[in-house]
């Protein structure tokens, strides 16, 4: 088995940790040895280099590229798989090697990706976010039409759940089609007609079964979550993480720290939805003014997370920014007050253990998958990101990069 080592640069080994020099040893899939003065069979110079774990993107829609509804309405249904494979191909394009899919992306996609089939990041999947009627997930238009985003088949049920013996089914129908977690909406959304991004949805009763059949599954729950009463139902029933927390008050805090629940910020698409609709994006009525409103909350309350200590990790919501933008993502979080190893690690270590994957990916040490983003300059200019790419690793093998 050739023995791959990566020297002369610096690394970064997911944990917070500072920078350190260090050779890095590949053989397979694994990493086999971090430390000075590595030996090999082939020899990648890194000098100059700062050597991550593969970055990883909690919250993304690999089924999605457009926020224009006419757009999205013209599309023949066959088409959301091949934006999936363009999209995860630009996913690992800018060193993103492992992503959740938050709604769209079924067992077919991820093993495609699996078996070689499509190139991409490693992927867990939701296959579809649950709704109630009326609820984020809803797209009933006041014509009386329903130009649902994901339309229902074999593997993608129907998002449409009204009580908590349909939540029992509806999450058991999820696990057997092969989801990795289950999506919850608690509140209304930005990108939804007829629902408040303040206003909780779901009883607690059907959130209870919704975590309780996950739990039993060995898998968890992750919660789109705007307005303070979504996200507090979301963390009493037992999420595991929040998935915008647009405004959160002291006692989601105190909730998200006691019950160790974890926040995806998704910072950059209430900005992106805006230009895409100062760019002429046709969307339905009452859109902008949730986006503007729901941009300066979610600021101010992800700046009171990282001061309290609440689990932080990176995720884009690309479609709803553009796929190859969510690094983006990376800047925004510094801006707003993260410490910039801290950045690094909401990207890498803190997303792996989110995702329960921090045994085998997230981390530069041995026996850890060969998952590596290896960029140029300071790792630390997050505005320069992606364009400081020098190389990526997936498995032990290098797919991108000269």
């Amino acid at each position: 088995m050739t023995r791959t080592v990566l020297t002369g640069g610096q690394v970064f080994d997911g944990t917070g940790a500072d920078f350190f020099p260090a050779d890095v040893a590949l053989e397979g899939e694994r990493i086999v040895e971090v430390g000075p003065g590595l030996r090999g069979d082939a020899v990648v110079d890194a000098t100059g280099a700062t050597i991550l774990p593969g970055l990883i993107d909690t919250h993304v829609h690999v089924c999605l590229s457009a926020l224009d509804m006419m757009t999205n309405l013209n599309m023949p249904f066959s088409y959301q798989f091949f934006l999936a494979e363009r999209n995860l191909r630009t996913t690992l394009d800018i060193g993103i090697t492992t992503i959740r899919d938050a709604s769209g992306a079924d067992l077919g996609i991820q093993r495609a990706v699996d078996d070689g089939l499509i190139d991409g990041p490693a992927m867990h999947i939701s296959i579809i976010a649950l709704s109630q009627t009326g609820g984020h997930g809803d797209h009933m238009m006041p014509s009386g039409v329903r130009p649902d985003v994901f339309q229902s088949y074999p593997g993608r049920p129907s998002a449409i759940i009204d009580s908590p013996d349909e939540a029992r089914r509806r999450v058991r129908e999820l696990i057997r089609d092969g989801a990795n977690v289950i999506k919850v909406n608690t509140s209304g959304g930005v990108f939804s007609p007829r629902d408040d991004p303040r206003r909780a949805q779901f009883s607690m009763a059907e959130l209870r079964v919704i975590t309780e059949e996950a739990d039993r599954a060995g898998i968890y729950v992750m919660a789109h979550a705007h307005g303070r009463d979504g996200i507090k139902n979301a963390l009493r029933a037992g999420v595991r993480s929040i998935e915008h927390g647009t405004d959160l008050d002291d006692e989601a805090i105190e909730l998200m720290l006691e019950r160790d629940a974890w926040l995806v910020p998704t910072l950059g698409v209430g900005q992106f939805i805006l230009d895409r609709i100062e760019a002429g994006a046709a969307v339905p009525a009452g859109i902008e003014q949730k986006a503007r409103a729901n941009a300066a909350l979610r600021a101010d309350s992800f700046g009171r997370a990282v001061r309290a200590g609440v689990n932080i990790a990176m995720g884009s919501d690309s479609a709803a920014e553009a796929h190859g933008d969510n690094l983006i993502e990376l800047r925004l979080m510094r801006q707003l007050g993260m410490p910039a190893l801290g950045v690094l690690r909401a990207a890498t270590g803190a997303a792996a253990t989110l995702l329960n994957i921090a045994d085998r990916v997230g981390f530069v040490r041995p026996g850890h998958q060969g998952d590596l983003t290896i960029v140029d300059g300071d790792p630390l200019d997050f505005a320069v990101y992606p364009g400081n790419l020098r190389a990526v690793y997936r498995k032990g093998q290098r797919v991108r990069g000269a």
